[in-house]
Order: C-alpha cells, then structure tokens, then sequence
C-alpha cells in the first residue's frame, strides 16, 4: 500500500468517518416524494449526429426545482425491449461524444449519458441558496437548508433518468445498467441506491465519499479542494466543522451504499490520491448485495487498462 493509506487488510474493513445525519432516511424519502410529484416532461429531439446503427436523440427532462436536463439517447434501430446502460460522466466535465457510446448501441443496448446540472454539458441550473456559491457544486447550498444541496439535485436527476428509461416503450425496466468514473462513479452509485430497480452498477473509483476522511488525510485538493475552500473562507477556526460534515453526509454515497440492490462491480486503485482507497473502500463494504472489486494496486486516478472491457463484460448479463 501507499504511505499515505492504511494497510488493505485494514481498508477491507473500513466503514467510514464522516458522520450520517440522524434524519438521512427521511431527508431522502423527502427528496424521493419531491422526485414523484415533478413530471418529467421529457423530450426527444433528433441529435445532429448520426449513424446506421442507431437513432440519436438529445433528451430533455425535468428535475427537480423545474431545471431542464439534457442527456444523449442512443436507441439500437432493432427495438425489442432492450436493456439499457445509463452513463455518468466525471466533476465538471459533460457527457461526451456520441461516438464513444456506439459500441454499446452496435451490441444491442439503449444507452444514455446525462450531463450533470451546472457543470460542462447542456443541463440546467436554477438553484437559488444562501451562502456561497464559490468554487465548486459539493459546498453549493451548505449554507442553506440541507434540501437546497446541489448533489440532492443531481442525485434525484439520475433517478429521474432512469424511470425515463424505464417507462419507454423499447426498454425492458428490469435490465437496467448505470456506470461511471469519479464523479460517475459516485452518482452511479447514488443513482441504484435511490431506484434500486437498477440491476447492474460498475462504478470506477467513485467521488463524494467519506468526506471527512479525505479532509484528515489532507486529501481536499484537486475534485475534493473546495472543502479545503470552504473552510478557510467561512469556517477557519472549524468551530462550525461538526456541523459542516454532518450536513455533507446527507450527500456522502457511502451513506446510500447499503440500500444498493443490484448486482456490483466495484473498480478502484490504490495508488489514487484524488479519491483515496478508504473513501472507496467506506462505500463498497457498506452494499450488501451481490459485488466484485477489481483492485489496480499501481495505478490512480487515470485510464484503467482492461477496466472498460471488464466492465462490458459484466454488463452482457443485461
């Protein structure tokens, strides 16, 4: 193990630091309410590109708070209740070229990538909240009433894309699949706790874990500096820090792991210094359903050789 890290023996046991609010159930079951009486209204719009092998469409639909989300939808032209794969793409970054989702649609699967509200893509943001909003989405809305946390948003916006999926005529609801890396892996996870009707997820060295950790290993740089951040503009001599860490554990996914119903593979590396293994680890030893971690042990946040195709392999059980 790196010096920076506890022993993976130690790692395999791991459950976590940062605190779980004492109404974390309620405050989701909140979200989830919100979630069901807000109508999709969602929106197929033929995308600019396309291709012979599928029908490419820009998505538009509504999250919660009225903000119009946009993910990419490619429908294999041979419909006959196909599975589904939902990507997410990493902190700040959008969902991509149409092209590198082409070898899932060429093998029979629906597949959609959404871009996260406020960040690189086409989605929108309409949150109004008290405080700050310097520096990044994980402190956006920590001022304010925990429901006005932008992560609830995107959380409750993963969930929204996956009941669009499921709900269409060409997708069986049952042979659902969500994937990512970093930020995707963490909203890959929080997208199959929050509808547990998804069956297969295979995040990647998943962000927003364990945020406390990451502060006390002197991690919060990089995806994780905004807590650094936050700290020295707002809170310096951390007389609020119980209470500031606390309010992120409504949005820390290891709190989420536990009502994971689907298959996992779980891919991590232990040389990653931007999402340390512990973080991972808090999460992966909380799902109690069936899992599978692949460890890279040189490798850290970077290209993982071998880990797409695993993780196409995986989801032929779709």
């Amino acid at each position: 193990m790196p010096v920076f890290e506890m022993p993976l023996s130690e790692l395999r046991t791991y459950t976590g630091r940062n605190p779980k609010p004492r109404d974390f159930d309620e405050f989701w079951l909140r979200g989830l309410t919100e979630l069901e009486r807000t109508d999709p209204q969602a929106d197929f719009k033929p995308a600019a590109f396309t291709t012979p092998i599928a029908e490419c469409f820009d998505l538009y639909f509504s999250g919660v708070g009225g903000a119009r989300i946009h993910a990419m939808y490619l429908r294999p032209k041979a419909k006959d209740r196909l599975p589904a794969i939902l990507r997410f793409h990493g902190y700040s970054s959008n969902s991509g070229d149409w092209y590198e989702k082409l070898g899932y649609a060429a093998t029979g699967y629906a597949i959609a990538a959404m871009d996260c509200r406020g960040q690189g893509g086409s989605s929108e943001d309409v949150s109004r909240v008290s405080g700050s909003t310097f520096h990044g989405h994980i402190v956006r809305g920590l001022q304010d009433e925990p429901d006005q946390l932008l992560f609830r948003q995107i959380y409750l916006d993963t969930v929204q894309l996956a009941r669009v999926l499921m709900s269409l005529e060409e997708i069986d609801p049952k042979r659902i699949g969500v994937t990512g890396a970093s930020q995707g892996g963490g909203l890959s996870l929080a997208c199959a706790a929050l509808e547990p009707r998804v069956k297969m997820v295979a995040p990647v060295y998943p962000f927003l874990s364990d945020f406390r950790r990451v502060w006390e290993m002197d991690l919060a740089k990089a995806a994780y500096e905004e807590l650094t951040t936050f700290f020295r503009q707002f809170d310096p001599l951390h007389l609020r820090e119980e209470d500031i860490f606390t309010r992120l554990g409504y949005i820390d996914v290891q709190h989420l792991a536990d009502r994971i119903r689907g298959r996992v593979l779980f891919t991590m590396a232990l040389m990653d210094t931007v999402c340390p293994p512990s973080t991972q680890f808090a999460a992966y030893n909380k799902i109690r359903s069936s899992k599978e971690l692949l460890i890279y042990p040189d490798y850290g946040h970077e290209t993982l050789p071998g880990s797409a195709d695993r993780i196409y392999e995986f989801f032929k059980d779709l």
